[in-house]
């Protein structure tokens, strides 16, 4: 489970870079905001991302702690 939530934070993290970085036309097609010919760059989906990454992050570092 731990292992699990680290994975996700990192896609989250990959995600978030690509929302800053790649405009919208230029996202895969799967990514949710995709829309093409456009340069507008979702600074709000990848917002989102880095907030999930931390949550997950945070989750995976609980789960890992012993509960001695």
């Amino acid at each position: 489970m731990k292992m699990l939530a680290y994975l996700l934070a990192i896609i989250c993290i990959i995600a978030a870079v690509m929302y800053f970085v790649i405009p919208a036309g230029s996202l895969p097609t799967f990514m949710p905001g995709y829309q093409a010919h456009s340069d507008h760059i979702h600074k709000t989906h990848a917002i989102a991302a880095v907030v999930a990454a931390v949550i997950l992050f945070v989750i995976g570092w609980f789960i890992g702690r012993d509960r001695r």
